[in-house]
């Protein structure tokens, strides 16, 4: 290859590098095959050396984002993302989060691996009713923020958002949780001592921690959850109905075949 043609391969390498400094509707349009932003509502954007948002804004109806592992420091053009309820833009160089507190539908949060350096940053996503999970550091990757550097900062985030399910990958409160955990082990141990030998006997007096129905799964109000739960049942009455006709023929089969084993009788 001449020296000119390997001049030129660079320049084309260069080029399209700087394709990715910033988001623009040809990048956005290319990666999800969708004419309009409007219609994007997932978007995986990992890893391209991003810079500059540019038009992600208009994608007004995106859901789920995946901007991690680029170089972005400023996340204002998210501010009207309204329906982006999962977010990850680890591994960045993110300071501020302020543009986040209009994402009303905010659920899941991954800010690990940036340079977030207080609590005090984190108080624009107090107006986020439904976030539930909050991650800032990561260590199977060894992302962190410097937020993390303080020894109370978890109880401090915890006390910030008391709604909050999952920090930094850990579950804090629900079925998960080490004390909820353990608070139910202890309710069963309690009914346990409640029988002996099959019978009821005296009642202690104690209480259980919480009621007998809180550790049952919640059903959630999301349409698409309720449609997964409707097909999920109906896919289990299916395999019902299926293994209780396996049973009928297995047994048919086994009669049919005692039959055939057995010795004939001759009439004398």
């Amino acid at each position: 290859m001449s020296k000119l043609s390997t001049m030129d391969c660079k320049h084309r390498e260069k080029d399209h590098d700087a394709d990715f400094e910033k988001i623009t509707a040809v990048l956005l349009k290319s990666r999800t095959g969708e004419f309009d932003l409007e219609s994007i509502l997932f978007l995986k954007l990992k890893g391209l050396g991003i810079y500059d948002l540019g038009c992600i804004g208009e994608c007004t109806n995106l859901e789920r984002l995946d901007l991690s592992g680029n170089h972005v420091t400023n996340l204002v053009p998210l501010a009207s993302l309204r329906l982006l309820s999962v977010l990850n833009v680890s591994a960045n160089r993110i300071s501020s989060l302020e543009p986040l507190r209009n994402c009303d539908s905010l659920q899941s949060l991954n800010v690990a691996g940036n340079i977030i350096s207080s609590v005090e940053n984190l108080h624009c996503l107090q107006f986020l009713r439904k976030l539930e999970n909050i991650r800032l550091k990561d260590n199977t990757y060894n992302y962190t923020n410097p937020v993390c550097r303080n020894s109370s900062y978890r109880s401090i985030v915890l006390e910030m958002f008391p709604n909050i399910r999952v920090l930094d990958g850990e579950r804090v409160v629900g079925r998960g949780s080490d004390l909820y955990q353990l608070c139910k082990d202890i309710d069963e141990t309690i009914k346990a001592g409640l029988y002996k030998n099959g019978q009821l006997v005296e009642k202690p007096d104690c209480k259980p921690w919480v009621d007998d129905t809180y550790w049952e799964i919640k059903r959630s109000n999301n349409a698409i959850i309720d449609e997964a739960y409707k097909q999920f049942n109906d896919v289990l009455h299916e395999c019902r109905l299926l293994n209780n006709r396996a049973s009928h023929i297995i047994s048919q089969s086994e009669k049919s075949m005692s039959l055939k084993k057995q010795p004939k009788q001759y009439a004398i």
